[in-house]
């Protein structure tokens, strides 16, 4: 049986804050930190993983060595721009809500991911889905009959898989909040892919 893990990364100051992540470079609070560790530990009781793939960016990169040193098998992982967080460009850095008050026609209960506009030096919905699409289908094809993959991304991310796995319509799928901070979501592979487990985890933002 071949096997795909995909994990939202642990909560970063922006997370925290409201901010707009894109591309940027913020990092793991303390809570994010504690969060990865215990997703390494939690993949280590249950999963013998034979690959981790990682978005390039800080938080997923920092997600990733914290729950590699929490866990005796993790692999070390590899790093692939293509599971990235959607670009925001110049809107990155911005709370949500001054980017809402920006573009009035966008449904306010809505994710600002699933936001209708095409940011200067960022990405267009169609653009975002197109690669994590491309990164999806290499994923795939890498997973050999009984390996088991992992990939530490992003909420957004997240949302465009579980829209093509659950059949559900893209923009909708989109626009639904994000999975808790280190969520797995398990992807059986053999005979075209099946979402198996959603959400496993169930790790809230904050752990005690």
């Amino acid at each position: 049986m071949a096997t795909l893990l995909v994990a939202r990364h642990g909560e970063t100051t922006w997370n925290r804050d409201g901010r707009v992540q894109g591309w940027a470079p913020s990092r793991l609070t303390d809570d994010g930190r504690r969060q990865a560790a215990a997703l390494g530990a939690w993949l280590d009781d249950r999963y013998d993983v034979d690959r981790v793939l990682a978005s390039d960016l800080a938080r997923t990169r920092d997600t990733a060595a914290e729950a590699r040193g929490a866990a005796d098998g993790l692999p070390e992982p590899s790093y692939d721009a293509d599971w990235r967080e959607r670009g925001f460009g110049v809107l990155q850095g911005l709370f949500a809500e001054e980017v809402l008050a920006e573009f009035p026609d966008h449904d306010r209960t809505a994710s600002v991911i699933s936001l209708d506009a095409d940011p200067e030096n960022g990405e267009s919905v169609r653009a975002f889905r197109e690669r994590v699409e491309q990164a999806w289908v290499r994923t795939m094809e890498a997973t050999r009959a009984g390996e088991t993959t992992l990939v530490v991304t992003h909420g957004g991310v997240i949302k465009v898989l579980l829209g093509k796995l659950t059949d559900r319509d893209p923009d909708a799928a989109l626009a639904e909040g994000s999975q808790d901070n280190c969520a797995v979501n398990e992807i059986r592979l053999d005979d075209g892919p099946e979402l198996v487990g959603e959400e496993l985890t169930g790790w809230r933002a904050r752990l005690e």
